[in-house]
């Protein structure tokens, strides 16, 4: 089965975006009540783990159970292993370390120059999204890097019709 289009996939990742968008900010209140965090440098790389985990649970929370987040519902998208199966605790936990191939190059690079401040940010995880995206026409069967090497797949997905 072929992967839905790239179109589709970066509608469902701007979607889900949103989406985490809440979830970290819930999170962080977590974090700071529970640290007594005062400052947004107080703790932080303490924070920046336990949003790594928490978006970690998330996403592998998700992808076990239902092979999809809300976002890959809404867009109809669904993680599959090469069986057709929903993926199991290490190829989902393996995704979600290796998902963050979308940021890192970018996050280093900027770390590397010494470069700080949002627009630069934007403009280098900008590239870097699109970079990463255009890696899946390097592929016959249009999947990312990530689910390549996971063994996942990205395949349309549509609803059992209701009762």
């Amino acid at each position: 089965m072929r992967a839905p289009g790239l179109s589709r996939r970066l509608g469902a990742f701007i979607y889900e975006g949103l989406l985490l968008f809440g979830v970290v900010m819930a999170a962080g209140l977590v974090y700071a009540l529970v640290t007594n965090q005062r400052h947004a440098l107080q703790g932080s790389l303490g924070l920046r783990i336990y949003l790594f985990c928490v978006l970690g649970l998330y996403f592998v929370w998700f992808w076990r159970r239902q092979g999809q987040t809300l976002a890959m519902r809404t867009w109809r998208i669904q993680i599959v292993t090469a069986q057709g199966d929903r993926p199991g605790l290490l190829r989902a936990s393996c995704r979600y370390v290796l998902s963050w191939l979308w940021f890192m190059p970018a996050l280093m690079t900027l770390s590397f120059w010494g470069v700080t401040g949002a627009w630069p940010a934007f403009g280098a995880i900008s590239v870097g999204v699109v970079v990463y995206a255009a890696l899946v026409f390097l592929n016959p069967q249009r999947q990312f890097l990530h689910d390549v090497v996971c063994g996942t797949r990205l395949v349309p997905w549509t609803p059992e019709p209701r009762p």
